[in-house]
């Protein structure tokens, strides 16, 4: 899948000169990127102006003044950050064995310096495809709680009895109503959770519920 066009790549890397440079490679691909001077900047970014709310990826360098990259990197897994926002450590060779280790905790990928150029544009390329996905996978869950908090508590009754694969006439009995009152219920549902049949519907549900 590949991503928006809206995508960011955030960098955040003490180092002046490299910032600049991955802003201008990045800018090269016709990539956005936003750089931060320290782990403390993103993260306030993070917090009072909403980064990371759109399809993006992070370029993290491991060894930073103050807050490092890794402390960082825990703390947005802690928050449920790291899962929204692929996480690629940029290391020195005598980090690699941390950012192994920050792998398997959830990071995206790590990439030694020095690091080829086409490299880290690929990395960048999958981390911002993985993003696009798991947007979309959280905008679809959300429509469909939507849908589902549309629905009265009657219909909600019945959208349960379809799902469990009763008739019409053996939800009516079940639920004390008339058979035509059912099939009102039930064309409320499929409209309201924009399907057309039980199968379609129990489909979403399945595939689509958080």
């Amino acid at each position: 899948m590949p991503p928006a066009l809206d995508a960011t790549v955030y960098i955040v890397d003490d180092d002046a000169e490299v910032r600049d440079a991955l802003a201008w490679l990045l800018r090269s691909r016709h990539l956005r990127s936003e750089s931060y001077a320290s782990a403390a900047a993103f993260e306030f970014a993070l917090a009072e102006r909403s980064a990371g709310q759109r399809t993006c990826c992070l370029l993290l360098d491991v060894r930073m003044p103050g807050m490092n990259g890794l402390a960082l990197f825990e703390r947005m897994v802690e928050r449920g950050d790291a899962q929204r926002i692929p996480v690629i450590f940029l290391t020195g060779h005598a980090d690699v064995p941390t950012a192994v280790a920050t792998v398997k905790r959830g990071a995206f990928d790590f990439c030694e310096k020095p690091f080829s150029g086409n490299q880290l544009v690929d990395r960048v390329q999958a981390a911002l495809a993985l993003s696009a996905e798991r947007f979309a996978a959280g905008r679809a869950a959300r429509e469909l709680r939507e849908r589902i908090g549309a629905l009265t508590e009657r219909e909600r009754a019945v959208m349960d009895l379809v799902l469990e694969g009763l008739s019409n006439k053996l939800i009516a009995e079940r639920l004390e109503i008339s058979v035509r009152t059912v099939e009102v219920h039930r064309a409320r549902v499929f409209e309201k959770m924009q399907v057309k049949s039980a199968v379609e519907l129990a489909r979403l549900l399945h595939d689509e519920a958080p």
